[in-house]
């Protein structure tokens, strides 16, 4: 990795010359030596002696080097982490008259909301929306990672209280609205959970395909349960197969809730390794300026030139 990876702002680094430049100048410069009143005298040359004091002399200008250093940020490159990725799961909930069919010890409707409330404990993080569906589609909850609105939502909702329009059973208009809200989020994996307990006539007719296509296209996998009796409709089926999910027929509320428990199982969260990002690195820096700084501080005490 080059150097101007390193620092935050490495054009500072140019300063560096005035440091070097002090060292070169107290490594080269001559003088040093002292005249003393001794006629023909002679000194043995101390070349030892010369070096320690030059080392000391330097410190200043390393000390000098390293704020320098310091001041242009220096950086190094965290570990990439591994995190969550997030799943945009759009609850798909039948709420025709026949939804008040008995099942378990309520209602078929009871049942999938507190089954779906049940599912919203296993997948804390995930962003959650509900939509209700008959002939015409209601979004009640906006894709969201809190869940409170959900736990609300059943007694408005039960199909007793709903107009005419929603006593039908319109699965393809269901999916492609579900479609709509799942394909505003792009970051995330997209999931749809269709909970319902009847055929479908705009599924007919190939457009059961035709819709998994589009599902597939926006890489929507499509879970479907039927709590019904009878057989679970072929089309339904072939929509959760063709993008990836499956389809489930449940005896009874607790086989529901086991259900949902396989779909969590099956639809795994993932993790991603995240980006590598850079951060301050100031630690080894400062302490080799302030280990310099100690040094110099001895030195003060006996290595240092004297007129004397």
């Amino acid at each position: 990795m080059d150097v101007m990876a390193h620092f935050r702002t490495p054009s500072v680094l140019f300063l560096l010359v005035v440091p070097a430049a002090i060292l070169a100048w107290t490594w080269t410069r001559r003088g040093g030596a002292v005249s003393l009143p001794f006629d023909h005298a002679t000194v043995a040359e101390r070349r030892w002696t010369t070096f320690f004091l030059r080392s000391a002399e330097s410190l200043p200008a390393l000390i000098l080097a390293l704020v320098v250093i310091l001041l242009a940020g220096p950086q190094s490159w965290d570990e990439p982490r591994s995190k969550r990725v997030l799943t945009n799961i759009q609850f798909c909930i039948d709420v025709s008259g026949s939804m008040l069919a008995k099942f378990g010890e309520g209602t078929r409707y009871d049942a999938a909301m507190r089954a779906t409330e049940s599912f919203l404990d296993l997948r804390q993080g995930d962003a959650f929306g509900l939509t209700f569906f008959g002939n015409a589609t209601l979004h009640w909850v906006p894709l969201t990672t809190d869940t409170s609105a959900f736990r609300c939502a059943a007694p408005f909702m039960q199909p007793n209280r709903l107009p005419h329009w929603f006593n039908g059973t319109e699965i393809g208009r269901a999916l492609m609205a579900c479609r709509k809200e799942l394909i505003q989020r792009e970051e995330g994996d997209r999931m749809i959970i269709l909970v319902s307990d009847g055929q479908s006539a705009d599924l007919y007719g190939g457009r059961d395909e035709e819709i998994a296509r589009e599902l597939v296209k926006d890489r929507i996998v499509v879970y479907t349960i039927h709590i019904a009796e009878g057989k679970l409709p072929d089309e339904v089926a072939r929509i959760a197969g063709l993008t990836g999910g499956e389809s489930f027929k449940p005896e009874d509320e607790e086989g529901l809730r086991r259900i949902y428990a396989r779909i969590d199982q099956m639809q795994k969260s993932r993790l991603e390794k995240t980006q590598a990002e850079a951060a301050d690195d100031f630690r080894p820096w400062a302490l080799g300026a302030l280990s310099i700084l100690g040094l110099g501080l001895l030195a003060l005490f006996g290595l240092r030139t004297t007129p004397w």
